[in-house]
């Protein structure tokens, strides 16, 4: 009671005003990462100190989350997801909501979405595969949303996805008293159908979906095989990055990933609509308006990575409400907001069709003209690091990879570049509606996308109940010998039995953690036989009990694999990691800095060569573009006219999350989530905000 009357009261004394919060992910609806804030700006920047700190207690896992403040409030979620609410100028607690038991889960968050409507102010959540509704005032479930507080978000996906692994690890999307959903789903064969669903936000119950995997007579069906509607070997076609709503217009655009199994498509010729598209659809009714695929028949994961932004900008003496989508690739879309009709020209250019036996690939892929990308979207020899010991070895390995643009996925290995985490990644994009300038963040790391022969039946007959369902789920990214893939973020299972106990591995099995999905649909003996397998449990009688069903595909994706050198270091030139700012009005860069250090390389006199980086940034009227991502821990501020670095802060560890920006009192602060844990990163726990001086 006492929180709940501080809270009243204190929403009386402060400004109920927008432009002084940060209600929604990525800063609003348009999601622009934008603020009219100005109180820090570029002539006061370099005084910003620590406001406040606040240790959530739990560093079980990444912290990618956005905060929202509302009312001089700060809600997010801790690494286990739980959710908090702050006060947001002191950090200072007020309440804490935990799932208990079973509910629990460790699946990434990347922030809440506030609703408010009179007295009735809700805080949506999601956990596993449930969206949990809470009282903002107080952190209680809200009873009389859906089941008992929370909403099955397996609801509208159909029968055959009801066992299937399905997470939100991105806030959804509020239009009036609606909340439209992403989805994380896995990207194996067999995976669920990515359709977008959308729930009334007072009851929880299902008022619309989108099918992303058309059924027959519906528009696109005839893109995919006859029966991959079925949904049993074929998944996918998601949305799990965000989306965005211009409220106006009532047009909600939804940008979609790859179709599962990623790497191979065999089993679903033609372009697979509506995967790799930007979809404008009515937010009233769910209703196709007009779509863009990005990429046809995608075999290569190039999900669009995040929400799109909604801007204004200005060409050929028009003003045009537009949509910019950015890549993996490196590449930024422009449309019409309303037609969807190509603001830059848009060419569909010639692409290898050599596939593996058994893939059909499209003939042609969609590149625009402008605006120039902003990553690199080629590599040759001179490409390979001058300071990487072992270059040579590194130069006969790129001779014998495919290497060009949309060189299909093959059994000697691809070179993916930019890799599968870009380009641009969840992060997002900024927007100035001041400049008319796009900021994107990129990665510029090389992957091996490598493929082999199915194992066969013979084989997996030989084997363990246990290491067949392995073989199946897990090797892809532990590998055979269990060693993973550390410098790609894949860890050992070596000696876990040291490490973890059965009941940590059953829940990480059952419901994931971080970039693995959860495997709901393997059966209590399957689960109990592989936890055996890891634990070294498991009695070594081979070819008995029930098989783990054969996948048809006949391919195995081997692995992520990053392009390394012999230390660990990308095995290509720098930059690895960029900032740029991108002229929408012209298409044409503005700046473009290197983002991120590694300072053991710089003291032995090698240039700053960026970092990979995950996490946005956040662009001010103050002139300022703020962003932390980089693995180096560092916060920096740039001029976000020129790019010059004015200021930067060593934090406790990485922070892999965008930051936030509010005014409390007249008093602007920063604050950010700093996690660590992703690439290799030490684990931190803290939310921590930064303003000016206080005036004495």
């Amino acid at each position: 009671m006492r929180n709940l009357s501080w809270l009243i009261l204190y929403t009386v004394v402060v400004s109920c005003s927008s432009d002084v919060e940060w209600r929604e992910y990525h800063g609003g609806p348009d999601r622009n990462h934008y603020s009219t804030l100005d109180q820090i700006d570029t002539s006061n920047v370099t005084q910003l100190e620590k406001a406040w700190e606040y240790h959530t207690g739990d560093s079980s896992a990444q912290m990618q989350t956005n905060p929202i403040i509302v009312h001089g409030v700060l809600y997010a979620t801790t690494a286990s997801q739980e959710v908090f609410a702050l006060r947001a100028a002191t950090g200072d607690e007020i309440w804490r909501f935990r799932l208990s038991g079973d509910a629990q889960w460790f699946n990434k968050s990347r922030g809440v979405v506030y609703w408010e409507d009179g007295n009735d102010r809700r805080i949506l959540f999601t956990s596993g595969s449930f969206l949990y509704a809470l009282d903002a005032d107080n952190g209680q479930l809200i009873t009389d949303f859906g089941d008992s507080g929370r909403v099955d978000l397996h609801e509208g996906l159909g029968p055959t996805a009801q066992n299937r692994f399905v997470a939100s690890p991105t806030p959804g999307t509020v239009f009036k008293r609606s909340i439209i959903m992403p989805l994380h789903l896995s990207e194996s064969a067999g995976g669920a159908p990515g359709y977008v669903q959308c729930f009334d936000i007072v009851t929880g119950k299902l008022k619309w979906v989108f099918r992303t995997m058309p059924r027959p007579g519906e528009f696109g069906y005839e893109t995919w095989a006859p029966d991959n509607y079925l949904n049993t070997d074929v998944g996918g076609a998601n949305n799990w990055s965000g989306m965005s709503v211009d409220r106006k217009r009532e047009i909600l655009y939804v940008p979609t990933g790859s179709a599962a199994f990623d790497f191979y498509g065999g089993n679903r010729k033609g372009d697979n609509l509506f995967a790799n598209c930007l979809l404008a659809l009515d937010a009233n009714t769910g209703k196709r308006i007009w779509h863009y695929q990005f990429v046809h028949h995608d075999v290569w994961d190039r999900d669009l990575p995040a929400p799109p932004n909604l801007v204004t900008i200005h060409r050929d003496g028009k003003e045009i409400d537009a949509v910019a989508q950015i890549t993996k690739q490196g590449y930024v879309y422009v449309f019409d907001r309303e037609t969807g009709e190509p603001v830059f020209p848009i060419d569909e250019i010639k692409v290898p069709v050599d596939g593996v036996e058994g893939e059909t690939l499209s003939p042609t892929q969609p590149i625009p003209r402008l605006p120039k990308a902003y990553a690199r979207t080629q590599l040759t020899e001179q490409d390979i690091n001058p300071w990487a010991e072992n270059r040579d070895e590194l130069l006969t390995r790129f001779r014998g990879y495919r290497t060009k643009t949309y060189d299909p996925p093959s059994k000697q290995g691809t070179l993916m570049f930019p890799g599968f985490d870009g380009g641009g990644e969840w992060g997002g994009a900024s927007f100035d509606p001041e400049t008319g300038y796009l900021y994107v963040n990129a990665n510029q790391m090389a992957w091996v996308l490598q493929l082999r022969d199915a194992a066969k039946p013979e084989k997996s007959q030989s084997m363990t109940l246990g290491q067949r369902v392995y073989q199946k789920n897990c090797v892809t990214c532990h590998r055979e010998d269990l060693k993973g893939n550390v410098p790609s973020g894949y860890p050992s299972l070596v000696d876990i039995e040291r490490r973890r106990d059965r009941a940590y591995i059953e829940t990480i099995i059952r419901g994931g953690k971080g970039m693995m999905p959860g495997f709901p649909q393997l059966s209590a003996s399957e689960k109990t036989a592989v936890v055996d397998f890891l634990l070294g449990t498991e009695k070594m009688e081979a070819g008995s009990g029930s098989g783990v069903e054969a996948s048809h595909i006949p391919y195995e994706f081997v692995g992520y694999d990053k392009f390394l050198d012999k230390n660990g270091y990308p095995a290509i030139t720098p930059p690895w990691g960029t900032l740029t700012a991108i002229n929408l009005n012209t298409g044409e860069h503005v700046w473009q800095r290197t983002l991120g250090e590694f300072r053991e390389l710089t003291k032995k006199g090698i240039p700053v060569t960026g970092t990979e980086n995950y996490g946005g940034g956040i662009v001010t009227k103050g002139g300022l573009f703020f962003i932390a991502a980089t693995r180096d821990s560092t916060f920096r501020a740039f001029d976000k006219r020129t790019g010059k670095l004015l200021w930067e802060t060593i934090l406790p560890t990485s922070s892999f999350a965008t930051p936030s920006t509010y005014e409390v009192d007249g008093v602007q602060y920063i604050a950010l989530a700093v996690g660590g844990t992703k690439l290799g990163m030490k684990k931190g726990d803290s939310y921590i905000a930064f303003r000016l001086p206080k005036k004495h």
